[in-house]
């Protein structure tokens, strides 16, 4: 089991002295072959040179051995490069999907099928991964369309996946968690967990409220030593799967029209940042003993957010009204 917060002086003292002694082990053989030219075994001296370097992020963070991490939706884009990262970072992951075919490629500790809007698929894998010491909850679905006539069962749909998944999984852990002391909710949400924006009001709602749950459950949970932790992508690519548009009646064409394209206004001429910058700062959460509530990932997530926090709703508007050339 990894070591948990809340480290005494001694095993503060403990931790540095094993990181210590690692790190001489590995010079001392640096040194012997320096003077063999490196010899046959060069790359296995590089494959402990990384453990060390694992090893000591994890002493550094609070959790020097492997944690078992269980991620959704890792078949594609944020999952993926989630369950790649915290793999590469030395833990134990659990890869699941609703197609578990998607997983074939990825080389981690274990591939399972789950939907999280189905509560049988979740008791399953959950059962079948065993003890977690952590979460990240990304699986997602689009909603894009004008709710003037937005059928109320993709919303449903929306907010199954992206709301009630989370929760789902959520509340078969926190019993567990909170006897044993320790456990890490990492649930993606969105920079539309803070801002809504035109034509996106299913997804942005469905963000929204995952992010009101984990605040809630922040509170509720940090006393039993469970750590929850809001990540706030901006645009991502290649972002989720798409679904199918909801174009909504003909006079919402001028507004399709003006804000697809928007992203590249806020991403500038590089464009959108691939998903390892998401699985970054999921993974430095996983290993942070005391992460922030709330982490938002990308240059155009932290301008729009920062933004959004510092001018009232009619200057925050005009703003991004003028940024995004929106006469709509």
């Amino acid at each position: 089991m990894p070591v948990r917060i809340g480290r005494t002086q001694d095993d503060e003292r403990r931790l540095r002295d094993v990181g210590t002694s690692l790190v001489e082990h590995v010079v001392v053989e640096l040194q012997l072959d320096s003077r063999t030219g490196l010899a046959d075994d060069g790359p296995e001296l590089l494959d402990r040179i990384e453990m060390v370097l694992i090893a000591l992020r994890h002493a550094r963070h609070g959790t020097f051995s492997r944690m078992r991490i269980l991620v959704t939706g890792a078949g594609r884009a944020i999952g993926q490069a989630t369950a790649i990262e915290c793999t590469k970072r030395g833990h134990e992951v659990v890869a699941t999907a609703r197609d578990v075919k998607l997983l074939e490629d990825l080389d981690v500790a274990q591939r399972l099928p789950l939907d999280v809007t189905d509560p049988d698929s979740v008791r399953a894998a959950l059962d079948a991964a065993g003890d977690l010491d952590g979460v990240v909850n990304n699986a997602a679905l689009q909603g894009r369309g004008p709710l003037e006539d937005f059928p109320l069962d993709r919303l449903h749909a929306v907010i199954d996946t992206n709301t009630y998944g989370p929760m789902r999984m959520a509340q078969a852990l926190i019993p567990t968690w909170r006897t044993r002391g320790s456990g890490i909710l990492v649930n993606v949400s969105s920079v539309q967990g803070r801002v809504a924006t035109p034509l996106e009001g299913a997804y942005a709602a469905s963000k929204y409220a995952l992010e009101a749950l984990s605040e809630t459950m922040h509170y509720e949970l940090a006393h039993f030593g469970i750590r929850v932790v809001i990540i706030q992508p901006g645009y991502i690519a290649p972002g989720m799967k798409r679904g199918e548009n909801h174009d909504g009646p003909a006079v919402y064409a001028g507004l399709w029209e003006q804000w697809d394209g928007t992203d590249s206004k806020v991403t500038g001429s590089d464009g959108r940042p691939g998903p390892e910058i998401v699985a970054t700062a999921i993974a430095d959460a996983i290993e942070n003993p005391a992460p922030p509530l709330r982490i938002p990932v990308g240059a155009d997530a932290e301008l729009i957010l920062a933004t959004r926090q510092s001018l009232d709703d009619a200057a925050f508007e005009a703003a991004m009204r003028k940024a995004l050339d929106i006469t709509w």
